[in-house]
C-alpha cells in the first residue's frame, strides 16, 4: 500500500486559559494520499483552519497539539524543534492563504521572493533559481513572465498575487500544500482559474492537497474526498460524490441541503437551526444534538465514534447497527 503523504491520528488541539483549558480540536484523524485532494469544510470555528495550522507547526501559545500526532510520508513532524519544523515547511509543505497579499512582502519584487524561497530549498545557483521562477510563473498562468517576474505585488491583480502565492508553494516541490481558503478573496471567473490551476498542477506533480474552505461549491469542483468539521470532531469523510449527493451525518446533510441547485425549485433554502457552540460550551455526547432533529436520548450522553457508512464514515450513532433504534425527541 501507498504511503499516506499527510497522516494524522487523533490530533488534539487545546488552548490553556485563565477560565480553564478549551479543547479546539477533538482528536481527528485523517490520511490524504499523494495527488490527493482532501477537502475540510464546515462553519466559521469549526477548527478547518487550526487543523492545518496544526499540521505546519505555527500554532501560537498558548494553542498547544496536546495529544496525537502527525506525519509527513511516514515521518513523524509534531514533535520536531522549531528551527527543524522551519525547514521542512516551504520545503516539503507548501502554504496557500486566503489573502495573498498577507504572503507577500510589498518591499521586495515578486522574482526576489521566489528566487530567495528557491535558493532556501534547494542546491541551485541565483541563475538557475531565477530561470526556475520564470518557469514556475509561466506554469501558473502568468503572462509574460520574463518582465513579471521584477513586478512588486502592487503591480499584480488579486487572482495574479494568488498565482504567484501558488507558485510560492511550489517552488521547491513540496510532497504537501494546504490551502486555507484560496479562494474566497476572488471574483468567481477567477476561482475558477485558480481551482482549476490547483487541481491540474497536484496531478501533474502527484503532490497532495489539504483544501479548507467554507464554500462546498469549491470543494465538489476540487476535492477527491471530503471531511465535514463541526465543534472541533470530523463527523463525516468520505469521497466527495458520496458526501454531496448523499451526506450520512445530520450535520452534513443540513451543509448539503443549504446549497442553491438548479433542478429544482424552492421558496426558501433549507437552513439549520441554532448556532455552531462556543468552545466553553461545547455540550456533552454529540456536540451538534441541540441542533440535531433527530437526537435521541444516546446522542445527548455519548460521545459518537466515525462509523462505516457504504464509501463514507459518519460520526452519528444513527448508523449504529449493533445498538436498538431509539425513536429521536
Amino acid at each position: 500500500m501507498t504511503v499516506p503523504v499527510l497522516s494524522v491520528r487523533d490530533l488534539t488541539v487545546e488552548f490553556v486559559t485563565r477560565r480553564g483549558t478549551l479543547r479546539a480540536i477533538d482528536s481527528i484523524s485523517f490520511d490524504i494520499a499523494p495527488g490527493e485532494v482532501l477537502g475540510v469544510v464546515g462553519e466559521s470555528g469549526a477548527g478547518k483552519s487550526l487543523t492545518g495550522t496544526a499540521v505546519i507547526g505555527l500554532l501560537e501559545p498558548p494553542g498547544r497539539i496536546a495529544g496525537g500526532e502527525i506525519r509527513l510520508s511516514g515521518t513523524r513532524i509534531d514533535d520536531l524543534k522549531h528551527e527543524d519544523m522551519r525547514k521542512l515547511r516551504g520545503k516539503r509543505i507548501g502554504m496557500v492563504f486566503q489573502d495573498p497579499l498577507t504572503s507577500l512582502n510589498p518591499l521586495y519584487r515578486v522574482g526576489d521572493q521566489l528566487v530567495e524561497t528557491i535558493m532556501t530549498h534547494l542546491p541551485v545557483t541565483k541563475e538557475e533559481a531565477r530561470k526556475r521562477a520564470i518557469d514556475l510563473l509561466a506554469e501558473v498562468g502568468i503572462p509574460a513572465p520574463e518582465r513579471r517576474i521584477d513586478g512588486w505585488p502592487h503591480e499584480f491583480s488579486g487572482g495574479m498575487r494568488q498565482r504567484v502565492v501558488i507558485a510560492l508553494a511550489l517552488c521547491a516541490e513540496p510532497d504537501l500544500v494546504i490551502a486555507d481558503e484560496p479562494t474566497t478573496a476572488l471574483d468567481v471567473s477567477v476561482q475558477a482559474q485558480i481551482i482549476a490551476l490547483l487541481k491540474r498542477l497536484c496531478r501533474e506533480r502527484g503532490t497532495a492537497v489539504m483544501l479548507i474552505t467554507h464554500d462546498m461549491g469549491v470543494i465538489a469542483e476540487t476535492a477527491d474526498r471530503v471531511a465535514v468539521m463541526y465543534a472541533g470532531r470530523i463527523v463525516e469523510i468520505g469521497p466527495v460524490r458520496d458526501v454531496v449527493r448523499a451526506p450520512q451525518h445530520p450535520y452534513a446533510r443540513g451543509l448539503m441541503g443549504s446549497i442553491p441547485s438548479l433542478d429544482e425549485s424552492r421558496e426558501r433554502l433549507l437552513q439549520i437551526e441554532g448556532s455552531m457552540p462556543r468552545l466553553a460550551a461545547i455540550p456533552q455526547g454529540c456536540a451538534f444534538h441541540p441542533r440535531c432533529p433527530q437526537a435521541f436520548a444516546r446522542c445527548r450522553i455519548e460521545k459518537p465514534v466515525l462509523l462505516e457508512v457504504g464509501a463514507s464514515r459518519a460520526a452519528c450513532w444513527l448508523h449504529d447497527e449493533t445498538a436498538p433504534k431509539e425513536t429521536a425527541a
